[in-house]
């Protein structure tokens, strides 16, 4: 039987350079595992944080090691290795921008190759979190309360910005949450309290994207459920993460010890069947393939349910949810990324 040659696209320009790294080293683990040996060839291709497509030669170093590669003073970014002409069908595995955005997807249409994950759409809609509210929002999912807000009024004239952080407290109640619209693994997140702190937010987010959103916040217990198909997709069991820090922020997320992942959720089982029904909603509104994580916050004194965000391209770290949500569904790592790549092939 003949390999289908896999490319594990991973690396990227963007603050989570360091996470699709992690993410790559287990897929490429799960590619050489089992059956999958037997079946797929293991193709990596490492985009450097200047942009550069590494030869394939000099990536065994950085699957190995998890680290990233320093990247060459000189090189052209439009110059792709020779391999990838060779590529049977991508796995593409960066996260952050140029990565789940839509960009890197548009580039794959382009070449005609099967890849796995959501297409430009699914991706741009996915990644952009005022654009996922306004499709939500038309899908008549729930989400909490929030406002639209431009670079260009926090960094202006200081009656403009004062202006608006009357309007941000006039609207919302605090605690709120300020985030880069654009990103994803909590980058540029902060919790805040108070004026000052609002300020402060605005101010740092404001470095990693040029459209912010600011979102109030529920006492509630943070879920997740995973989804996996195209145009027939399933839902895994429901997950919930529990945490000592204020919030699920970017080191709470990626160090081991410092979250954990209760799985299955103890929750009633007509508020697990609701979330499984929403996540499936939510992965059909943006027109998703493959795969994608959806967040829900529920809180139970009402028995709401907000659907926070989805996540076209979530992270396939050692402690990733979206892996070990469908583990305990019944389908192991290995026949996870399997089903993946037939999917993309079948979407093609």
């Amino acid at each position: 039987m003949t390999k289908r040659r896999v490319g594990l696209l991973f690396g990227g320009v963007s603050g989570e350079h360091e996470v699709s790294i992690s993410s790559a080293r287990a897929i490429a683990n799960a590619l050489c595992a089992d059956e999958n040996a037997s079946k797929y060839e293991l193709v990596p291709v490492y985009i450097q944080k200047n942009g550069i497509w590494t030869a394939v030669e000099t990536i065994a170093q950085v699957l190995d090691s998890g680290t990233p590669l320093e990247s060459a003073p000189n090189g052209n970014v439009w110059q792709f290795p020779a391999v990838v002409s060779e590529v049977d069908v991508w796995f593409p595995i960066l996260h952050g921008p140029n990565g789940e955005d839509g960009t890197v997807q548009g580039l794959l249409t382009l070449m005609g190759v099967p890849f796995v994950g959501s297409g430009v759409l699914g991706s741009a809609v996915g990644m952009d979190k005022l654009a996922m509210k306004t499709v939500y929002a038309q899908a008549g999912l729930p989400q909490v309360n929030y406002m639209e807000v431009l670079r260009t009024q926090v960094w202006s004239d200081p009656c403009v910005f004062t202006k608006l952080c009357d309007q941000i407290e006039e609207t919302l109640n605090y605690p709120c949450f300020v985030k880069p619209a654009n990103l994803g693994s909590s980058v540029g997140i902060a919790k805040v309290r108070s004026r000052s702190e609002l300020e402060a937010a605005l101010d740092n987010a404001a470095n990693y994207d040029r459209r912010l959103i600011v979102e109030e916040g529920v006492v509630g217990r943070e879920v997740e459920c995973a989804v996996l198909g195209n145009d027939h997709p399933k839902a895994s069991v429901v997950g919930e993460i529990t945490y000592e820090s204020d919030f699920y922020d970017y080191e709470t997320k990626y160090t081991q010890g410092q979250a954990d992942l209760l799985i299955p959720a103890p929750l009633p089982s007509d508020v697990t069947s609701q979330i499984q029904e929403m996540a499936i909603q939510a992965f059909t509104a943006v027109d998703g393939a493959g795969l994608a994580r959806v967040d829900f916050f529920y809180v139970e004194a009402t028995k709401e349910i907000f659907i926070n965000e989805i996540n076209t391209l979530p992270g396939f770290t050692a402690t990733s949810m979206y892996p070990q949500l469908w583990a305990a569904t019944g389908v192991p790592f290995p026949e996870l990324v399997d089903q993946l790549i037939q999917l993309a092939i079948e979407r093609a």
